[in-house]
């Protein structure tokens, strides 16, 4: 009768457990003080944790032992070594070390179904036993981003979708944009049809701006299996909008005979086609002088007739813009008149002060000659028969001549 491979296997650890506990049983009837030591004794093991595909290192340690034999075990309780002697056929199952004090193995090539308890063994009457798990961690796959189109038209919504699957446990995504941080993201997690790993997704949703244009959008997954190095995903946005435009200005401040240089500034995507200058909402009115040179527009030997207002126009197949330079020559002569002194200004100036001098003296006239009047008239109160201040005046010099001489300062 021949047997299956399996049950070959589960014999042999079999006849290797009653071969060590008959051998057991000898040590114990010879060496008494000994065994006593040994049962006093508990294997020691720790709980490991290894990344899938990596190596797992499982020891097991006894202070104390007198030459009692240690055995480890995998979660479905099948004998991986016994001392020395390998009990399970699986190439990927090493010994390490192995003593009277020590039982090392360990486990190349791990994959998700090694997780679980082990269990380290140690033959003495009773048996006793230590337990140590291990935790397998799932690597998360390269991240993928979806959902992008190009080119996107400004204003358009954007929903950028990274995705990563095989994470145990699930790992974390996170989103930037030109290395800065997006905090406003949607986050998923499902369980993948093996039940031990997960597939987790994240959203970005935005609406699409000139500025995104050429901006590194990122996905970077994080998980304890990557060793502190995410793995990263990028997309490099491409945006569509119309021409953003604008007029410089060579000379600030233009005069007759003087040149100007106008250069129209156009950005956009698709790049704008080749500007149209315009003045007064018509064509330009003087070729010879008024040349156009791409973007540019030189106008040489200026004068009064190129005021206006000049217009430059890009458009590309999203839309078309444009802007307007109001364009004033100023007369050169007009401006050395005004720098220098101002001889009309002076002279108002100047007449304002004489006639306020005028004015002084004449109210200081008038005030003194009302203060004089009324001296005299004071002088002449003592006349107790004068009946009014003329009387008095009159009686005071006793002439009548004279009177009307003195009536002259009374006012």
């Amino acid at each position: 009768m021949r047997l299956k491979p399996g049950a070959l296997l589960r014999f042999y650890s079999l006849c290797g457990i009653l071969v060590q506990v008959a051998a057991t049983k000898n040590k114990a009837r010879g060496g008494g003080a000994t065994s006593k030591s040994s049962q006093g004794q508990f294997p020691l093991t720790q709980n490991v944790t290894v990344v899938e595909g990596g190596t797992a290192n499982l020891t097991c340690r006894v202070d104390q032992n007198d030459n009692t034999s240690l055995q480890w075990s995998n979660p479905a309780q099948q004998t991986l070594y016994f001392d020395d002697k390998k009990a399970l056929r699986d190439n990927r199952i090493e010994l390490v070390r192995a003593s009277w004090h020590e039982l090392s193995i360990s486990v190349s090539d791990v994959s998700l179904s090694d997780e679980g308890q082990y269990t380290c063994s140690l033959f003495t009457m009773p048996v006793k036993t230590s337990k140590a798990f291990l935790t397998v961690l799932g690597v998360p796959e390269k991240p993928q981003i979806t959902g992008f189109t190009s080119p996107v038209m400004e204003g358009e919504r954007m929903q950028l979708t990274c995705k990563t699957s095989g994470s145990k446990p699930a790992a974390d995504i996170r989103w930037f944009k030109n290395d800065k941080e997006v905090k406003d993201v949607k986050y998923l997690k499902e369980e993948d049809a093996n039940r031990k790993t997960f597939t987790v997704s994240s959203t970005l949703d935005f609406l699409a701006d000139r500025s995104d244009d050429g901006a590194v959008v990122s996905c970077r997954v994080d998980h304890e299996s990557l060793n502190s190095t995410p793995q990263i995903a990028m997309q490099v946005l491409e945006i569509h909008y119309t021409p953003l435009v604008k007029i410089i200005s060579s000379n600030s401040w233009p005069e007759e005979g003087q040149s100007i240089i106008l250069t129209c500034e156009s950005k956009g995507k698709p790049v704008p086609e080749p500007v149209l200058w315009t003045k007064d909402g018509g064509e330009l009115p003087d070729p010879e002088r008024m040349v156009v040179n791409g973007r540019v527009l030189s106008i040489s030997f200026l004068n009064k007739t190129d005021n206006g207002t000049y217009r430059c126009e890009a458009k590309n197949p999203i839309g078309r813009n444009s802007t307007e330079y109001v364009l004033i020559v100023h007369d050169p002569n007009a401006l050395a008149g005004q720098t220098g002194p101002d001889h009309a200004l002076i002279g108002g100036i100047v007449a304002v002060v004489v006639f306020v001098t005028l004015c002084s003296i004449i109210l200081l006239g008038r005030y003194l000659a009302r203060h004089k009047g009324t001296y005299l008239t004071n002088e002449a109160k003592g006349a107790e028969d004068a009946p009014d201040a003329d009387t008095a005046i009159i009686n005071a010099e006793g002439s009548q001549v004279n009177a009307e001489e003195k009536k002259e300062y009374f006012i």
